[in-house]
Order: structure tokens, then sequence, then C-alpha cells
């Protein structure tokens, strides 16, 4: 089977869960930028968690169908269509052969997760199907989708047509958003003010947001504690003789506009690190649209370990809701 692509969308890639284990090497892990909703949707059409789907930003593609077939799609909130007759979100919906999926205007969050029962069936690389663009990796040719496109389906498995996620398990940011932070390594060179600022403030998400970060403006710049710089970190106080960066890690060069390391961000470099966002929140931040109101929220190792410990009941309580 076989999906025909009539208009790809915007920005519209093949992604799984990522391809961990590389990042040592430059490579990042990739994967769709809201895990959970790209999980949630595999579970719907009762594909391994971890099968291929698509993901779009801001506008969803338009597909025809050549066989039937079941698919879902959540995280953000585009109304679904199929031969113009709108479909719910977060729901197992059939298509049958000859029929065209497409979507309406978007009404909140900023990605959505398409996944079609059988999986995207691109060959791996590197143990993932996920599209690295800035790689030319995975996905198909290391690119994203576009008109003409073929995108080959593997055989679907046992699906229950019209089983949904519960409303209170789709998890979406809130206005303002909140992002918990995890101070790091290098809070230390910012004066307690400064720090104090960083999470009384509120910011709002800049236009430079995308799959490698997230950029934040509105906030107080930093003010940086009095140092003799050291050899190769050069005369700019946010600057550092180069280190590692964790996902998640935060950004502010020159102290003035925080940047939210994602999935496909680079690995290392010689800007300080402020803090990092828990792994529990990472989801949220691909649902931010720019311009959209956040705050930044400190939180202790042990917060930050009991919200990974929810958000496995989270998806826990989908599974337990679909079986």
């Amino acid at each position: 089977m076989a999906v025909k692509v009539l208009h790809p969308g915007l920005a519209t890639t093949v992604q799984d869960l990522g391809r961990p284990g590389y990042f040592h090497l430059g490579i990042p892990i990739g994967g769709a930028m809201d895990r959970l909703a790209m999980r949630a949707a595999n579970m719907l059409v009762g594909n391994d968690e971890g099968a291929a789907g698509l993901e779009a930003v801001f506008v969803g593609p338009k597909l025809e169908f050549t066989q039937d077939a079941v698919i879902a799609v959540t995280g953000a909130e585009m109304p679904v269509k199929v031969d113009g007759d709108e479909k719910p979100t977060w729901t197992a919906i059939r298509i049958k052969s000859g029929q065209v999926l497409s979507f309406d205007f978007l009404k909140s969050g900023a990605r959505i997760c398409l996944a079609i029962a059988g999986g995207i069936d691109v060959p791996e690389a590197l143990g993932s199907r996920s599209t690295y663009p800035i790689g030319a990796l995975g996905g198909l040719e290391g690119r994203a989708i576009a008109e003409g496109d073929s995108l080959p389906i593997g055989k679907a498995g046992t699906v229950k047509e019209g089983q949904a996620v519960p409303a209170a398990l789709r998890r979406t940011p809130g206005n303002p958003a909140e992002l918990r932070v995890l101070p790091g390594l290098y809070w230390h060179r910012i004066t307690e003010e400064a720090g104090r600022n960083f999470f009384d403030d509120e910011w709002k998400v800049a236009p430079e947001a995308d799959r490698m970060g997230y950029r934040f403006c509105g906030g107080r710049a930093l003010e940086f504690v009095d140092r003799e710089p050291p050899f190769g970190a050069g005369s700019d106080p946010s600057n550092v003789v180069d280190c590692c960066y964790p996902y998640g890690s935060i950004q502010v060069p020159g102290g003035t506009e925080p940047i939210i390391l994602h999935r496909d961000a680079v690995s290392g470099g010689g800007y300080f690190m402020l803090g990092t966002i828990i792994s529990a929140d990472m989801d949220l931040i691909g649902q931010l649209q720019p311009h959209t109101p956040t705050k930044f929220v400190r939180v202790t190792m042990n917060e930050a370990l009991k919200a990974r410990a929810d958000r496995k009941s989270v998806l826990n309580a989908i599974r337990t809701s679909l079986e």
C-alpha cells in the first residue's frame, strides 16, 4: 500500500521516536517533537509506539489513499477532513481506497502527528526512520515530503475503529505555558537578581522556533558575575570553553534571549547553559506557537523525577484506555 502526496503541508516529515545513541558523534536523537502525541497516535491505529508517522507544522498535508486504511491525528488541534467531511482528532478513523485526507486551519498548538495503521515503511537509517533534514538522513530521502511523493505503508494489524484518547489525557500547553527548569552547571555565572528575574518575567516564543531550538524574548537581560575569561572562552560573558549540550539546554547568547535546544539540536558548543527544561515538558515546547506567553518555573531534581513519573503514568493511562 502507498499514500500519494497531493500537497505536502508545511515542513511535513516522517518521524518516529528518534535514533538514540549517536549524540556523541554529533547526530541528534531527532524524532517527533511531541513524543507523547506520536505514541498516542500509533496506539490508536494498532502500531508499535515507535512506528513512523508524519509530523506537520501549522499546515497539514493533503493525502490520497490507494487502499483502505485507519489513521489517527494527535497533537495540535487541526480539524481533520476525509473527502471534505470533518472527523475527530485523537480518534481512530477509517479511510477507504480513493479517499482524500486533508486539514482545515490550525486552531491550537503547532504540530500534528499523523499515524497510519502499518506505519510509514521507509528504510531505517541508524536504527530510525526519523527525518534529520540538516544531515539529509532518514525519512523520505532525508527531506520533507513533497507533492507527488508516494509514501510506502507497512502491514497493518488489528485496529479498533472509533476508539479515542480521553480528553483528560491529551496534554497541551497552558496559557501562559509553563516550562519547568532544572538550573544547570553554569547557573553560578549569573547574579542572584538575574536568576530571580529569569523566573519572574513572562517570556514569549520568538519567530525563530524550529526542530533545532526555540528562542524566547520579552524578559530582562541577564547580568553576569564578573570573571577573568578562561582560555578559549572569549570575552563575551555568555561564552564558555566548549561543552556538551543535553537536550532541553537553555542557552542565552549575549545574556538577552534564551534558546531551548530541541530534537535536532547540536551536541555541543561555547555558550553557557542557564539550565535544562525537564524531560516531561519537552513535548509541550513543540506545541508552542510564536508569541505564546511562557513562564519558566524552577524545580528540584526530585520534582523533575516526579514529573517524569507522572508523564509515564499518563502514557500508561492512554494504553489502558485503549485496551
